[in-house]
């Protein structure tokens, strides 16, 4: 019998060294997540993966050449924010970089056959983040970045994208609108920032039907999101036959969250990885990249 292979795990301390000032996207979230694994020894079941700096080039997949040139020389100039939400300090260049390549790296593990899933613990986050412009805390797309990267450099053809941060990714969406071998799945709080991600939007040309938009109403919890996931989102993976999925994995919908007004619990964001990779065994051999987003309580 084929050992079971291993699920990975990206992680670098660089990615405290974006630092941001009583902020909600702070390094503590980091921090807690791995002394949490480190208390559980659970960092020891995992393959850890080093993550790479992304180079220009590959920024540049999403990204216009102004905006991360922008982004880089923000700091020296004295800019301190992006924008109303989104903070920036000395090293948040160098840790964009590192979180584009942490999500570049786990897509290489998992292509490549080194392990059959993998979880990014990366920051800054990137959903919002749109092609000339940082939005909502975040710099750089990583999962766009990370969708295109294995298009471009490992051939692939269809690319599923789960976004299940409580917030709507519109930077992810607005990358992938047009393109139809990038299918966009997000199930979101609606009305709530950033206003995007209507049920109508089902992206536009050659995408149109590419792009789902589950919005749900402040109180909603394990029931209604599974029940979502299972009339809606299987049904889509199991047609489009994916041959890599990329989970926007933001846990800000968690009933703990100060940030969301939904009330999702542990075991209800267990049940929905669940769920996901078992459509993922179905459909492209269990391969999955799991890249953080936003989730803001520590112990949560």
């Amino acid at each position: 019998m084929e050992p079971q292979r291993k699920t990975g795990f990206v992680y670098s301390p660089l990615y405290l060294r974006h630092l941001t000032k009583a902020h909600p996207e702070r390094p503590e979230r980091l921090s807690s997540i791995i002394q949490y694994l480190d208390e559980e020894d659970i960092l020891d079941r995992l393959e850890l993966i080093e993550p790479y700096p992304a180079t220009a080039a590959q920024i540049a997949l999403i990204h216009e050449p102004s905006y991360i040139n922008s982004i880089e020389e923000a700091y020296g100039k004295g800019v301190r924010f992006l924008d109303a939400d989104t903070q920036i300090s000395y090293e948040s260049y160098r840790a964009a970089l590192l979180a584009a390549g942490g999500a570049l790296a786990g897509v290489d593990a998992v292509l490549d056959g080194r392990v059959e899933n993998v979880f990014c613990a990366v920051r800054p986050p990137g959903h919002h983040a749109l092609r000339n412009r940082a939005m909502g805390f975040c710099l750089f797309n990583n999962v766009a970045i990370a969708a295109q990267y294995a298009k471009e450099s490992y051939g692939l053809s269809r690319i599923f994208i789960v976004d299940w941060d409580d917030h709507h990714g519109n930077g992810t969406s607005e990358a992938f609108e047009a393109d139809p071998s990038v299918f966009y799945f997000s199930i979101h709080e609606y009305p709530h920032y950033p206003g995007t991600g209507l049920k109508s939007d089902k992206g536009r040309g050659a995408g149109k039907g590419y792009t789902k938009n589950f919005p749900l109403h402040a109180g909603a919890g394990d029931k209604e999101y599974i029940a979502a996931f299972q009339e809606e989102l299987l049904p889509e993976i199991s047609h489009f036959q994916p041959e890599l999925i990329l989970i926007s994995a933001g846990f800000d919908a968690h009933q703990d969250d100060t940030l969301s007004g939904m009330q999702l619990t542990a075991q209800g964001f267990g049940k929905l990885t669940r769920l996901v990779c078992r459509a993922a065994q179905q459909s492209c051999g269990g391969r999955i990249v799991s890249i953080l987003e936003g989730g803001y309580d520590l112990s949560a």
